[in-house]
Order: structure tokens, then C-alpha cells, then sequence
């Protein structure tokens, strides 16, 4: 498996990752918003879009958020949003890998906090 930078030829596999996660007006199709939201998270230092890739499948994607702060001495923190995971390959450990390789790449840019928040109300 690869975990790599999300290219624009991944945005369709992204994008059918978070319409089949139930997010509300996310289509699996490609909208002139989307394409700038992507050309926007490319073009910012402190975002990077990753995907988990096995074969040329994309099987998960998350959003990696860089914020600078005075806390943390100084350090910035990385906020992990949009994690997800191919319906057929839940349950078999990669979003714990996801998030493992996330934390990871936080904590060589140096971060010193990762949060993932919740949308999810219980």
C-alpha cells in the first residue's frame, strides 16, 4: 500500500469515499466547486489532501489540516478531517493505518498535537 498525496485523477475515487459515507449533497461526480476546493487544498502549504492506495485503488483518503499556534510551544497542531475508508475494506484495520500514517507525517512536519474531531453525535 502507498499513502501519497491525492492528485486531481483521485478527486472522483475521493469524492465517491464521501458520498457513500452519507455526507449530505456530495455527489460522486465532479462539480466545478469541487474542482476548486482541490485546486485550493493543492495551491495551501498548510493542507494536503493524502490517499491510502492499493493498486491503483484509492481504499481511503483523509484531509490534513496544518495550524500554526502559540501553544505546544510554539508548534503547530494538525487537524485530521474527512477520513475515510472504502466500504469493502472496512473492518480490516486500514483506517487505523490511515490514521497511524497520518499521525506520522504530522509529527515529521513537526506538529505537536493531531486532532480529529467528530461530527458524529452519540
Amino acid at each position: 500500500m502507498i499513502f501519497r498525496t491525492a492528485t486531481r485523477e483521485d478527486l472522483p475515487a475521493i469524492l465517491a469515499l464521501l458520498a457513500d459515507d452519507g455526507d449530505a449533497g456530495e455527489p460522486a461526480v465532479v462539480t466545478g466547486a469541487h474542482e476548486r476546493a482541490f485546486a485550493a487544498i493543492e495551491a495551501d502549504a498548510r493542507n494536503e489532501m493524502l490517499v491510502l492506495v492499493e493498486e491503483a485503488e484509492v481504499l481511503g483518503c483523509l484531509q490534513l489540516t496544518y495550524i500554526p499556534g502559540l501553544g505546544q510551544g510554539g508548534r503547530e497542531r494538525a487537524l485530521v478531517e474527512t477520513v475515510r475508508i472504502r466500504p469493502d475494506r472496512r473492518g480490516s484495520g486500514l483506517g487505523a493505518e490511515l490514521m497511524r500514517l497520518a499521525v506520522e507525517r504530522a509529527r515529521e512536519r513537526g506538529c505537536g498535537l493531531v486532532q480529529l474531531p467528530s461530527s458524529r453525535g452519540g
